[in-house]
């Protein structure tokens, strides 16, 4: 991972990307526990519901080793959009070349050579300019690959450390015993650190908690929690007052309420604050700037609509109407909104969730996306 300049940036108020400490809002106490569990030989599995900032508390990590170590090699894979080992395959080593070509002195042709065995292939993005990588292999051979990478990992003289976002994503793979294989793997990889981190709260608990699991026991295990709303608050108020400005306590309090201290929709509220206002003093303000939101995503949520059943789309709006539902399937739920059979219920809940339209808290299920949570309120 190359180390970025940091800049000034027009808008400081990120939700996508990670651009350095400057507006990375604390997580101090993971920050350390991650370096210390990776420095001392623990690989870590982090789990949190998506939106709450695993992939940027990985990436200021990551920021951190390399301000320690500058020799250290961190490569971040996102896997949640792969169906089988062959997609894995050409994601993990994709996310390798592209670090190796971002960090290495050599000539593109010669890290090209070097991996001539993945026999990498470079194309140039017409739009960016940049170059995009891709492994061509015979899927037949995708076992051997996976051996490969892993060999190529193990056999550097650096420290290296691997987050693969969306782990149990590996466990919808129609190969049969995928854990158990990428788990041959790293359990003798000594200079290789990993942060298998999830969504799916209760996948990651059963494959690295079940003694039936390969990845039994075989990490330290880190819950990541929303941020503290006072500390995200002087984090917040800091950009506003630097541009002599003014962001209430109250309006912001309102504000992580409402999206239970998720950071990816509350720093995209902050940012069409920002860009609008000076002052934010009357929680209207914040009802605009989600509006202005739910106006460029509602031609993406109207498609999203149209490919669902009746029935689906039935049970996401009494969902969405209700806010959190404990018993989908209870009497009171279904006669209240008029929904269909339970059989008809049990159906439609486990497409949307199998969608991530809604997910299963403790407390029961809610919609998922939370915009389109009050999106759908202003349908109903």
């Amino acid at each position: 991972m190359a180390k970025k300049k940091s800049y000034q940036l027009k808008n400081p108020f990120i939700y996508e990307g990670y651009e350095s400490p400057d507006y990375f809002c604390d997580r101090i106490v993971e920050s350390e526990n991650l370096i210390a569990h990776l420095q001392n030989g623990r690989n870590v599995t982090l789990v949190s519901p998506r939106k709450i900032g695993k992939t940027g508390l990985i990436q200021h990590t990551f920021h951190l080793i390399k301000e320690q170590n500058k020799d250290a090699v961190c490569i971040y894979v996102d896997i949640f959009h792969t169906h089988n080992q062959y997609d894995f395959v050409q994601t993990l080593g994709k996310a390798i070349i592209q670090e190796r070509l971002h960090n290495s002195r050599s000539t593109m042709a010669k890290v090209l050579k070097f991996f001539s065995l993945w026999r990498p292939t470079m194309t140039i993005d017409p739009m960016t300019g940049m170059p995009s990588i891709s492994i061509n292999i015979e899927r037949a051979h995708t076992e051997h690959t996976i051996k490969s990478i892993f060999d190529h990992l193990a056999n550097s003289d650096k420290e290296v450390y691997v987050a693969i976002d969306e782990f149990q994503t590996i466990t919808d793979y129609p190969e049969q015993g995928t854990e158990a294989l990428l788990r041959s793997y790293i359990q003798f990889i000594h200079n290789v650190h990993f942060i298998f981190s999830g969504s799916k709260q209760h996948v990651m608990y059963e494959m690295f908690g079940s003694p039936k699991r390969p990845f039994y026991q075989s990490t330290a295990m880190m819950t990541l929690e929303p941020l503290h709303k006072e500390i995200y608050y002087d984090f917040a108020s800091r950009f506003f007052q630097a541009k002599n400005g003014e962001m209430s306590e109250d309006v912001f309090g309102q504000l992580y309420d409402r999206f239970n201290g998720y950071t990816w929709y509350i720093q995209s509220v902050l940012n069409r604050l920002y860009e609008r206002e000076k002052r934010v003093t009357d929680y209207r303000q914040v009802n605009e700037a989600i509006l202005s939101i739910l106006s460029d995503k509602s031609s993406q949520y109207d498609t999203l609509m149209m490919f669902l059943t009746e029935n689906q789309l039935n049970l996401l709006k009494a969902i969405a109407q209700e806010g959190i539902v404990s018993r989908p399937q209870s009497k009171e739920f279904v006669s209240k909104y008029d929904l269909p059979t339970l059989s008809s219920i049990k159906k439609a809940l486990e497409v949307l969730k199998e969608k991530d339209l809604v997910y299963q808290t403790v407390d029961g299920y809610i919609v998922y996306d939370r915009f389109l949570d009050i999106w759908l309120k202003r349908m109903l």
